[in-house]
């Protein structure tokens, strides 16, 4: 049997954003989260794919699709989904239309402390330094 390759969602969210909704803002463990749901399936994450506020129709989530990469989408869940694309229910829609799977993980999102959310702003505030979250 063929592996099921799948691109992993995450939600593209402005920096400010940190305190209200750490997660969202996060977008090293939404991909985490999409590689662990996938790897506890026997899938094999192909694409990780970062958006904000994407159409569902958009030509950048379908190409890896229309080349025989991908397999499915999964996303962390559909609040990540509400902020990465325009339409969650547009985007079932059109999965459903050329008959590519859409799930989401569904797993618990991590706690963040002070800590956690300095190093989530460290890393997504000095990225042009070098800083790569290690």
């Amino acid at each position: 049997m063929d592996d099921v390759r799948v691109a992993a969602i995450a939600s593209l969210t402005p920096l400010e954003e940190l305190d209200s909704d750490p997660f969202l803002v996060d977008t090293r463990s939404q991909h985490a989260m999409c590689v662990r749901w996938a790897g506890d399936k026997g899938y094999v994450v192909t694409r990780k794919l970062l958006f904000y506020g994407l159409s569902p129709d958009h030509c950048a989530l379908w190409v890896d699709v229309e080349a025989g990469d991908v397999d499915l989408f999964v996303a962390p869940n559909e609040r990540v989904l509400a902020r990465a694309l325009t339409s969650v229910p547009g985007f079932f829609a059109e999965c459903e239309r050329r008959g590519v799977r859409l799930e989401t993980a569904g797993l618990d999102e991590p706690s963040y402390d002070a800590a956690g959310k300095a190093d989530v702003h460290r890393r997504l505030s000095m990225p042009t330094a070098g800083y790569d979250g290690c």
